[in-house]
């Protein structure tokens, strides 16, 4: 890494951006080159918070909340979409003055770095893709229920935290990492109407569309592309990440079999460990 390349930003933390009058929440902590976290539903930026410390070792890492997520603005009738959100983040990246990022995203994230990379190519060095949506294999239940007007309406009235718990539990490996402190942090936005309100638009506007209309773009990539999947995701099936593989040249596919969806709780210090070694790799062979 170059003195050019290492940003001269102090660490923040529970920073707010304001795209076009809607409020962005992001920690920002470390030095180097930028790295983005981009979570998915049902989570926010925590969700990172057993990598960022390694990570912020070597780069500048901001991780972010979606709109509708975590501290971000939950704003009623507007679009959430992953399409609407790539738009958001390369937005936020002008407003931060940030030139191009190491690209690390989760779940509907991973749509969201995927039309990244393919209609914003100048922003982004390197895309790495953990337990990602893809393609037309999505959405899946029980996300995909949140569409039906009738049944958003009993969600948004009482969203119950048993069933949202086994939710979460059957995404983790390591059951006994399903503490009640964890839960806490998963159930903190659904606290509150305009919380539940938040996440049960983004349900809403989720389209496989999005997705699909990019898929020849993901053939012509030319950047380095990691893929990582959680070997006991229950949600996102395998068919995801091995078609990604064929179909983006020169990607690389890691699979971690002690790791569901929600890999950063199982394996955190594996899935840093990865995501360096890829990102050095590209260093030394350019």
């Amino acid at each position: 890494m170059t003195e050019m390349d290492k940003t001269d930003i102090p660490i923040t933390k529970g920073s707010f951006a304001d795209i076009d009058g809607v409020h962005l929440a992001y920690h920002r902590h470390g030095r180097g080159e930028p790295m983005l976290l981009v979570h998915g539903i049902t989570t926010y930026s925590f969700i990172w918070r057993n990598m960022v410390p390694s990570l912020s070792e070597n780069y500048d890492v901001i991780a972010l909340d979606l709109l509708g997520c975590g501290e971000s603005d939950k704003p009623s009738g507007v679009d959430y979409s992953i399409d609407a959100q790539a738009i958001i983040l390369k937005k936020f990246m002008d407003l931060l003055n940030i030139k191009a990022v190491h690209l690390v995203c989760h779940d509907i994230g991973g749509g969201v770095g995927q039309i990244m990379a393919v209609k914003y190519r100048d922003y982004i060095k390197d895309l790495v893709l953990i337990n990602t949506v893809a393609y037309d294999y999505w959405p899946v239940q029980p996300i995909i229920t949140m569409r039906i007007p009738f049944i958003r309406q009993i969600a948004m009235a009482s969203l119950d935290f048993g069933m949202f718990r086994t939710i979460i539990r059957r995404g983790i490996y390591h059951k006994e990492r399903v503490t009640d402190e964890l839960m806490e942090l998963f159930w903190k936005p659904l606290q509150t109407r305009n919380g539940r309100q938040g996440f049960l638009q983004l349900a809403k506007c989720l389209n496989n569309r999005d997705l699909m209309n990019i898929a020849e773009g993901l053939q012509n990539l030319d950047m380095p592309v990691l893929i990582i999947r959680g070997e006991a995701d229950p949600y996102l099936g395998s068919d995801i990440s091995e078609q990604l593989n064929t179909e983006i040249k020169g990607s690389r596919l890691e699979r971690v079999k002690t790791a569901g969806h929600f890999i950063q709780e199982d394996e955190p210090a594996l899935l840093v460990d990865l995501i360096h070694t890829f990102i050095q790799g590209m260093h030394e062979r350019s």
